[in-house]
């Protein structure tokens, strides 16, 4: 017979942490973190710069401590975690088969299930950049633990591909190492990156970085030789004659992650094309009834404080879940949440009216840099919400908070948009 437990929680990251911490504080006591590595704490566990916890913690602390941080919540309220302990599916009746070394294959059914299992990066087969392949060539995240947990010295003369934030961060961890980074190339007219690590990862160390460029060219059959770089068009076409080429031992990518939801398909979830990540409502629950999912496998975040947010919600809400049955108190109204002009996309993508009881974060990014504008909510032709800000740009997510009480105005639709020139 398969064992029981009230909430699976999948990935022992910051997200699943924090949601498994949280439900436990909202008296569901019956919770196990579910990690394929061999400790909690996920990617933090090698982002050994500083800069998390300045939301949560109200200090800076580097990747690490903040798992720490974290890791101590969740053994001080002894919930049970199974580190490495694979999951190889979710079906849509809340049943997960997991694998371990010590346990072997299970199939253990739940009241409710929490999806945190965080993203992947876009590797270089999905970029089509022409050459061979020769050694030198990493994601951003893999140098990253080679560097920081292995102690490995990877380059010497560099050139990265794409600013995600994990890429600038590389950027100066190998200047720090003593390698030479000759430029950062980002084929968008603008950084996918935050602005401070644009500032103290690559300005501070006179790293360039060159907008509307891409790798057109690997050159080296053993080992990476160089790279050639050129400028593209408005739809990311290189342009004849501007190429130029960078002698290099290494080319690092940092073009893009991708949340993993392989578990989310098979448990019948409905994805979202614009995320990559599930449909969710206000409660964080999926299209498959007592399946909630947060963090990065939900849609990617730039600061890991907004992950322990938005799963801390999911946590609460799916402890609800569990003591209601998925029962809701009143008959639902629901909102859908479209994404209008300049935005991206929107989590959550649907709103219950009736049954909002709570805060209700809509979370968003924009497709381009918008300055001196004005983010709106639309709701029937009536403008329910309306902040100036000065710049938003797609490297940084937006955050509305929506009151209860403003969906007392809100009927069928709610309209997420940029309204430009407005300041």
């Amino acid at each position: 017979m398969a064992e029981h437990i009230s909430l699976a929680v999948i990935g022992g990251g910051p997200a699943g942490m924090a949601a498994a911490v949280s439900a436990y504080d909202s008296g569901i006591t019956d919770v196990t973190i579910f990690e394929r590595e061999n400790e909690l704490g996920g990617i933090l566990n090698q982002c050994i710069h500083n800069g998390f916890g300045l939301h949560t913690f109200k200090e800076e602390l580097t990747g690490p401590e903040y798992a720490g941080r974290y890791i101590d919540e969740v053994k001080r309220r002894n919930i049970r975690y199974e580190t490495g302990s694979t999951v190889l599916s979710v079906s849509p009746d809340r049943q997960i088969t997991v694998v371990s070394r010590e346990k072997g294959m299970r199939i253990i059914s739940a009241d409710a299930i929490i999806l945190s299992m965080g993203c992947r990066e876009r590797p270089r087969g999905a970029l089509n950049i022409p050459g061979m392949r020769p050694q030198g060539i990493y994601s951003a995240g893999t140098a990253q633990k080679l560097v920081n947990c292995e102690g490995c010295v990877i380059g010497k003369e560099v050139v990265i591909l794409g600013s995600g934030d994990i890429g600038l961060i590389m950027a100066r961890r190998m200047t720090l190492e003593g390698a030479h980074v000759k430029a950062v190339a980002e084929l968008m007219p603008y950084s996918g990156g935050l602005k401070r690590n644009i500032v103290q990862c690559l300005d501070d160390y006179g790293i360039p970085l060159l907008l509307s460029h891409t790798v057109v060219d690997i050159k080296g059959k053993r080992r990476l030789e160089g790279v050639t770089v050129a400028e593209v068009d408005q739809s990311g076409t290189p342009i004849p004659g501007t190429e130029e080429y960078y002698e290099c031992d290494t080319l690092l990518l940092s073009c893009g992650l991708i949340p993993e939801n392989e578990l989310s398909l098979s448990a019948g979830v409905k994805i979202n094309g614009a995320t990559n990540g599930p449909v969710v409502d206000d409660r964080l629950e999926t299209s498959t009834d007592g399946i909630f999912a947060c963090g990065n496998v939900l849609h990617v975040h730039d600061l890991v404080d907004f992950v322990s947010e938005e799963s801390s919600r999911a946590g609460k809400n799916a402890a609800d879940f569990i003591r209601s049955c998925g029962k809701t108190k009143n008959e639902p109204v629901i909102v859908r949440v479209t994404a209008g002009n300049g935005v991206r996309y929107t989590v959550p993508n649907t709103i219950d009216a009736a049954n909002a009881s709570g805060d209700i974060h809509l979370r968003f990014r924009v497709r381009n840099v918008y300055k001196g504008c004005t983010i709106k909510l639309i709701s029937g032709g009536s403008v329910i919400y309306s902040k100036k800000k000065k710049i938003v740009v797609p490297g940084e997510m937006e955050d509305i908070i929506i009151k209860p009480e403003m969906l007392s105005s809100v009927s069928g639709e709610l309209v997420a948009e940029i309204e430009e020139g407005a300041v």
